[in-house]
């Protein structure tokens, strides 16, 4: 988790300036379009990954014969995703009313056979804990990609600064794993792999239906609001992401490797699970909830006037993300002790409930009922997993709760404090003048309420944090 950590943070401020400055060259209408084409190659990225990547990290006695079959299989899913994309672009087109979708659906198509060359050897180096070389390729992807994009940005390639970004990540990205572990290719037979291919189809059903539930929300945007209300929404869904997909997506590429070597020790799986979360609790929750307090200036001081009508959802999403950020942890769970099917039959009712929610309050409230429809409905959908990991792994809800007490409790009091500068803020302040006075009201009270009352909980997190840096300085 350091090294991976370390490669994330050192490249996330040039990321995000670059993203920053792209978001100010691109308009609402090109970020709309690539998300209309998004919501489907979303779907299509699922299916030709096809869940192996879990099953190699939980089936550890996987001969290698039946690893080169599984290579092989993702690779033929890789090539029937990129054409059954080219076959639905045209369709895809019609139904967004939008004339140049289905060249971007086919650019973007080609990420799935370069990306599944690199499904089946990522998944090995995670299961033997090559994190470090892992964290050196992200680091230099996420640095070129983010010159790059700048680059098409300001030459005016528009919506295409996009789509070539995407395809140069994935270019990049296999490039790299190729050269560490490269496979041989074997044609798969069903009865090898019979074990691993039930597990994987339990997996990739999940994925399916999540990702109908995570993304009906952006189809209705798209189909029934415009091009430019799904902009707004796609930039505020973005920026809302923040803590999960630079906090809690980065925990999750290392924790399955972990739970995989642990999954028949429930003690230890209870042990990670609670530290883990704890600490992801620390990080993204004063982040998320502060950026829900401080929506509006954020918006208008970084993103400017035009993005406007970005504020109301995103004050909505980024209050949810709080909550978003500590369930990845649950799935995976259920997945390497080789229980998927509860996480799919789960998903599979995910799938009808949310889609229902997305249209009726879209169509009643807009962005802003696409949003609530989010912070008031999944969490319930939640309740059945953490019941089911509660009860495999024999963890109690009172120590999950104190486990997220110190998070808990500084956020609240942090809120508190950057509510009182904007009260006091008076209407002559700019929008960063009062962004910049409440960021620093939020850092210095959330510091003070965790250092005051949780210091022996935050002095055994540096501690952990600090063995983990020595032991990855002594390896260089």
């Amino acid at each position: 988790m350091a090294w991976t950590a370390a490669a994330k943070w050192a490249s996330q401020a040039l990321s995000w300036v670059s993203w920053l400055i792209v978001a100010r060259l691109l308009s609402p209408e090109d970020y709309g379009l690539v998300g209309m084409a998004a919501i489907y190659l979303g779907l299509i990225t699922l299916l030709s990954e096809f869940g192996l990547g879990t099953a190699v990290l939980a089936i550890r006695e996987l001969s290698v014969e039946q690893i080169s079959q599984l290579n092989g299989l993702a690779v033929l899913s890789g090539l029937a995703s990129l054409l059954l994309s080219c076959a639905v672009a045209i369709p895809l087109g019609q139904f967004f009313h939008a004339p140049q979708l289905p060249l971007v659906v086919a650019a973007m198509s080609t990420t799935f056979v370069i990306t599944s060359f690199k499904t089946v050897p990522f998944a090995l180096l995670q299961r033997d804990l090559r994190f470090k070389a892992l964290a050196v390729i992200d680091l230099v992807q996420a640095v070129i990609l983010a010159v790059c994009m700048v680059g098409f940005a300001v030459a005016g390639f528009r919506y295409w600064t996009l789509v070539c970004g995407a395809v140069l990540g994935a270019l990049l990205s296999t490039g790299a794993l190729l050269r560490l572990r490269h496979l041989p290719l074997a044609w798969p037979r069903p009865k090898s792999l019979k074990h691993a291919m039930t597990l994987s189809f339990d997996v990739l059903i999940s994925r399916l239906c999540w990702y109908a539930s995570a993304n009906a929300d952006f189809l209705v945007a798209g189909r029934v609001l415009g091009k430019a209300a799904l902009g707004f929404y796609n930039v505020g869904w973005t920026l809302a992401s923040v803590p999960v997909d630079k906090i809690t997506t980065l925990v999750a590429q290392v924790t399955p490797a972990f739970f995989s070597a642990v999954q028949s020790d429930p003690p230890a799986l209870r042990r990670y699970v609670l530290r883990i979360t704890e600490g992801i609790a620390l990080i993204t929750f004063p982040l998320a909830v502060g950026l829900a307090l401080v929506a509006r200036d954020f918006v208008l001081a970084l993103l400017g006037t035009k993005w406007e009508a970005t504020i109301a959802p995103l004050r909505l999403l980024a209050a949810y993300a709080a909550v978003r950020s500590i369930m990845p942890l649950l799935p995976q769970v259920l997945q390497i002790i080789r229980d998927a099917r509860f996480e799919m039959w789960r998903m599979v009712a995910a799938a009808v409930v949310m889609p229902t929610c997305f249209y009726v309050s879209g169509n009643r409230w807009g962005t802003v009922g696409l949003a609530t429809a989010w912070l008031l409905v999944d969490p319930i959908i939640a309740l059945p997993l953490y019941r089911r990991v509660f009860s495999k792994i024999v963890l109690s809800p009172k120590a999950y709760l104190l486990a997220l007490w110190p998070a808990l409790s500084g956020t609240a009091l942090m809120a508190a404090a950057v509510l009182a500068v904007e009260v006091l803020s008076g209407s002559a302040w700019t929008p960063s003048l009062r962004l910049a006075a409440q960021v620093a009201a939020g850092v210095i009270s959330y510091g003070l309420a965790c250092l005051l009352l949780h210091r022996e909980r935050l002095t055994a997190f540096f501690e952990l944090v600090g063995a983990a840096r020595g032991r990855r300085e002594g390896s260089l």
